[in-house]
């Protein structure tokens, strides 16, 4: 038998296995590191956060990516060559964080890498008849693993476009797996560069379990903050926003896209919402004069009341009450103020912070990609999981380092 079958079937038989997880969202932010012990698979997984780091991009790494970042035409070549770049890069960044936490690679059993996003096309978005739902995630998983000399799983998305998904979102399954309970109904809400949830019944059951995206995160707030203030990477803490003023008329404009009238579960990405559709929206009510600081604090409540919405709508779909459902919030927009400000005025429901249940709302989709991995390897997809809305498998591509 192949060797690295063997090393293979050796991790899975394990009872504890070291998995780094990795995510890079639609931010552009950096690299999220997770290094977690994982025990068990599906709802008895258990997972430890052992070490957590984000490793910036470079302003230069930052401008390669965005030469094809969400746009339909693009320098074919930049995607190739940035493809293997990003795998190599983001391999580098794990040994320097395995360095820096005197971790040897000898020990880490495997490594699950999101990869970087670089489109997202479900059919709804594309709208040609004859193509399928379409994502794509640069960062070769071969590179990241003959980097680091570990066995790595990767491109995660296409496995579940291939069994009728729109490949996003995915941190439903380790939502379920690690969160869900009969005490009380949950939603995991994550705010990164677009905003989605999952809404976990307190009846513990798959099959009633729901996930969706919303819209826009910190895409357009961070797109326009970068337009202005070349040297900000995004309004921290909201503080141009804070001195701005919301504009009604334009906030009323920008919740007029079709996409919020299409019915849950759907998925979309910064392609749907670039900055051409805020300017299409400034000039529709007559605003393209208007403010920075009034357009950025008018962005933030489009942000908080679209996923507001959202929300409001599941939530009485599902009956529930101030009283039996609580929303637990991770991503970058837990540290805008302003952001939970508008969502605990416009949700009745308790809004907290997923450190409330013990995982760094920073870290949770890396190590959501750490439970995926470690699910792969070891999970059995044949049980209770039926669900018409949320195709389960095994996630992902095995990457041997030699």
């Amino acid at each position: 038998m192949n060797t690295n079958l063997i090393a293979l079937t050796q991790i899975a038989q394990k009872s504890e296995r070291n998995i780094v997880g990795l995510m890079s969202g639609t931010s552009l932010d950096g690299l999220d590191v997770a290094y977690c012990k994982i025990a068990g698979h599906g709802t008895n997984s258990k997972v430890r956060l052992v070490h957590f780091e984000t490793i910036p991009y470079a302003e230069d790494v930052k401008s390669e990516i965005r030469k094809v970042f969400a746009q339909k035409t693009i320098d074919f070549q930049q995607l190739a060559v940035l493809h293997e770049y990003v795998g190599i890069l983001h391999g580098t960044m794990v040994l320097q964080c395995l360095s820096k936490w005197q971790v040897a690679t000898s020990e880490v059993d495997l490594i699950a890498s999101h990869g970087q996003t670089v489109f997202h096309a479900p059919k709804a978005m594309h709208g040609l008849t004859k193509f399928p739902n379409a994502t794509l995630q640069i960062g070769d998983g071969d590179h990241v693993a003959v980097t680091t000399n570990c066995i790595t799983v990767s491109d995660f998305r296409q496995k579940h476009l291939a069994v009728g998904g729109e490949g996003a979102p995915l941190a439903v399954y380790g939502d379920y797996f690690l969160f869900s309970t009969t005490a009380e109904n949950r939603i995991l809400l994550n705010i990164g560069g677009i905003s989605n949830f999952t809404f976990l019944p307190d009846s513990g059951h798959f099959d009633a379990v729901f996930v969706t995206d919303t819209g826009t995160g910190n895409t357009l707030m961070d797109a326009f903050t970068r337009l202005h203030f070349p040297d900000l990477a995004y309004d921290k803490d909201a503080a141009l926003a804070k001195s701005g003023k919301i504009n009604i008329p334009l906030l009323q404009a920008l919740k007029s896209h079709p996409f919020f009238e299409t019915p849950f579960p759907k998925s979309t990405g910064p392609e749907l919402f670039p900055l051409d559709y805020l300017y299409a929206c400034l000039e529709a009510t007559a605003n393209t004069t208007l403010a920075v600081e009034d357009v950025l604090a008018t962005l933030n409540r489009f942000t908080a009341e679209t996923i507001a919405d959202a929300i409001i709508k599941v939530s009485n779909e599902n009956f529930c009450t101030p009283e039996n459902l609580i929303i637990y919030v991770s991503g970058g927009g837990v540290h805008n103020s302003l952001l939970m400000e508008h969502l605990e005025a416009l949700l009745l429901f308790p809004v907290k912070t997923t450190e409330e249940l013990g995982i760094d709302s920073d870290a949770k989709e890396a190590l959501l990609f750490a439970l995926l991995a470690n699910e792969t390897i070891v999970g059995n997809n044949t049980t209770e999981r039926v669900n018409p809305h949320i195709p389960y498998a095994s996630f992902g591509k095995i990457s041997f380092p030699k």
